[in-house]
């Protein structure tokens, strides 16, 4: 059985993530250290390397592996950085976030999602991610400034809520738009007023709850 799991986590890396532009070594690796298996519900673990979106409780949904991946090299976290994830679903990002970033706060509005990504990440022996159940929208100012954060689902826009609680120079990553075309956008903050935005590439993502109506950031 092992050696079956380990031939499907080979085979999504080389098949569906790589061809996505995911050539960020240190992305690839951590993809088949972290068990993606782990992180799905029982009932759809057969799904965890197939290039599709996982139902969890709620309504709610993993992203896609080649989605998840390419957020991960997009945000390009490194080892002393404090991070914010809005949307933890099953925690799976987070546990991935864990191994590159010094510090990982990650908020779930769903109680049932909170405690499921909390066990996950207990049982992976993550240590250094904090599940923060309550509304992404608010994000987590209390631990503000953050190097970077990333929104694990897409939004109408990005609320300046979340834009104000990054450090001067932090980037955040988000799947911004309606569909059938969203588009994953970088912003940088760039002074304390200033923010800069960049489209990286086009996909489609689940929209995360409590964002489905939100105030225009504009620049």
């Amino acid at each position: 059985m092992s050696m079956n799991v380990e031939k499907a986590r080979f085979n999504m890396i080389e098949q569906q993530i790589r061809p996505w532009a995911v050539l960020d070594q240190g992305v690839l690796s951590l993809l088949a250290v972290v068990k993606r298996e782990d992180f799905v519900p029982a009932a759809y673990r057969s799904l965890a390397f197939v290039d599709m979106e996982v139902p969890l409780a709620a309504g709610h949904r993993m992203l896609a592996p080649k989605i998840e991946a390419r957020l991960l090299q997009e945000l390009g976290v490194s080892r002393h950085e404090k991070v914010l994830e809005i949307g933890t679903g099953s925690g799976y990002m987070a546990a991935l976030l864990g191994h590159r970033a010094r510090e990982v706060f990650t908020v779930e509005i769903e109680p049932e999602l909170a405690r499921m990504a909390r066990a996950n990440l207990e049982r992976a022996a993550v240590k250094n991610v904090r599940v923060v159940e309550g509304d992404g929208v608010r994000g987590v100012p209390s631990e503000a400034p953050f190097d970077a954060i990333l929104l694990s689902g897409s939004v109408p826009s990005v609320p300046r809520t979340l834009l104000t609680q990054l450090k001067v120079g932090g980037r955040l990553i988000a799947i911004v738009g309606d569909e059938p075309v969203m588009h994953v956008t970088r912003f940088t903050r760039t002074a304390e007023e200033e923010f800069a935005s960049a489209e990286l590439f086009e996909t489609v993502a689940p929209r995360l709850k409590g964002f489905e109506e939100g105030p225009k950031f504009r620049f």
